[in-house]
């Protein structure tokens, strides 16, 4: 009797997860391989075509001109000031944005009095091009760092507000009557209902606005800048050291990459409740 206990008993917890760890971590390498597979091979084709002479060094360099270009610029550590002057730009301008942004968006969500004052106005400022204001912006804050981390934060600022608003509104009434039968409070109702069932739209905007905010790095190094990577680009492109700008794009390529990985990473974990289509 014991011993038919004993082989109907669960398997350990170790041992059932030993397998599952493996087949993440396998399907882990071959999700990044599928995604490597294609820059991968662009590169490889790119490297032969230069090196027969097919592609000109002076407007394409070969990708192993450019890994020449990028261990130079390490080794002598210009790379790294410039680097970390636009990662702070990009990531205060984010800040101030988007902060504003999920702010604003958040009360013209709860409140149509506040939609119908404030919205026409935002949605004008949003249709208004960068370029349009980056010469304003110069005059009136000069080439400092307060005019490029308000252009960024002009284009962090309406993905989030935009996303906001949607998803506070796109909130199920049924929701709400259950919080009135719970008794909750507007705060409770706004932490433990609103905010919750409105978070995959304002993850989705933090993820735009931290891709614009990289775009509005670009636009504001290279108009006015004298550090940072559009500045290097800058002025590498003056002097025509073409592999000196590719590994500028490449940079903002790079970090535009990792930095949304990171957002998805925190959609995954803070929307793990949700059963939905994973793909």
């Amino acid at each position: 009797m014991a011993a038919n206990q004993a082989s109907l008993a669960p398997p350990e917890i170790g041992r059932r997860s030993g397998p599952g760890k493996r087949d993440g971590g396998k399907r882990a390498w071959q999700t990044w391989l599928a995604g490597a597979l294609l820059p991968v091979t662009v590169l490889a084709v790119w490297q032969v075509l230069g090196d027969l002479g097919y592609i000109s060094f002076l407007l394409f360099p070969t990708p192993q001109r450019i890994g020449n270009a990028f261990i130079t610029l390490a080794k002598t550590g210009e790379l790294w000031s410039h680097l970390w002057i636009s990662l702070a730009r990009a990531m205060a301008g984010f800040a101030l944005g988007g902060g504003l942004g999920f702010l604003f968006g958040a009360l013209v969500g709860l409140y149509r009095y506040a939609e119908k004052t404030l919205d026409p106005s935002m949605q004008m400022i949003r249709m208004v091009p960068h370029l349009a204001v980056t010469s304003l912006f110069i005059l009136w804050f000069g080439i400092g760092e307060t005019a490029k981390i308000l252009m960024i934060a002009k284009g962090a600022f309406f993905p989030v507000y935009i996303n906001t608003f949607l998803g506070i509104r796109n909130v199920d009434n049924k929701l709400f009557e259950v919080a009135r039968v719970l008794e909750f409070s507007r705060f409770k109702q706004l932490v433990r209902l609103v905010l919750p069932a409105a978070l995959p739209n304002i993850l989705l905007g933090v993820r735009l606005s931290v891709g614009i905010s990289w775009l509005g790095l670009v636009v504001a190094e290279l108009m006015s800048s004298t550090s940072g990577i559009g500045y290097l680009m800058l002025d590498a492109r003056a002097s025509s050291k073409t592999p000196i700008v590719f590994v500028g794009i490449i940079i903002f390529a790079v970090f535009g990459k990792v930095t949304d990985s990171i957002v998805r990473r925190l959609e995954r974990r803070l929307l793990g409740w949700r059963d939905s289509y994973q793909g």
